[in-house]
């Protein structure tokens, strides 16, 4: 499985560790779409990148780490056929991939601790979607698009 990831320059030192948890845990590749630098970046380059990446087929799935993860996810979510989750502990993470379908996490590198990242990341790599019911209502959403 090969993992897009994104982020600003609040987020660079989150980036290198979820991506090195990743690949050592998962052993999956992790493609950097973010910035390495601590010098002001604007996260929407990051979340578009990621998000283009997943539709495009590059990834499979994306993680996005800004300050909050909010700006981040809602640059990615603007991208058709995005179904980003912002989230911030392990449950919506899971229910978001069980129910959802998500294929975009996004964090934040000021809002949550590393290890609660991490745990987060877990949950929404490991869970898969459920369908059935939930089809209807991620049919409604593509309508929309």
């Amino acid at each position: 499985m090969k993992i897009g990831i994104g982020n600003d320059h609040v987020a660079v030192d989150y980036k290198e560790q979820i991506k090195q948890y990743i690949e050592e845990k998962y052993g999956y590749d992790v493609i950097n779409f973010g910035t390495d630098s601590v010098e002001r970046f604007n996260y929407p380059a990051s979340g578009k990148a990621v998000a283009e990446a997943v539709i495009k087929g590059v990834v499979d799935k994306g993680i996005l780490i800004c300050g909050t993860g909010v700006g981040i996810g809602i640059s990615a979510n603007k991208v058709p056929r995005i179904r980003c989750v912002i989230c911030s502990e392990p449950y919506s993470a899971k229910l978001s991939r069980q129910h959802n379908d998500t294929n975009v996490l996004s964090f934040g590198s000021r809002v949550i601790g590393i290890e609660l990242a991490k745990m987060i990341v877990d949950e929404w790599l490991t869970t898969e979607y459920e369908g059935g019911r939930h089809q209807v209502r991620l049919d409604m959403i593509s309508d929309m698009e």
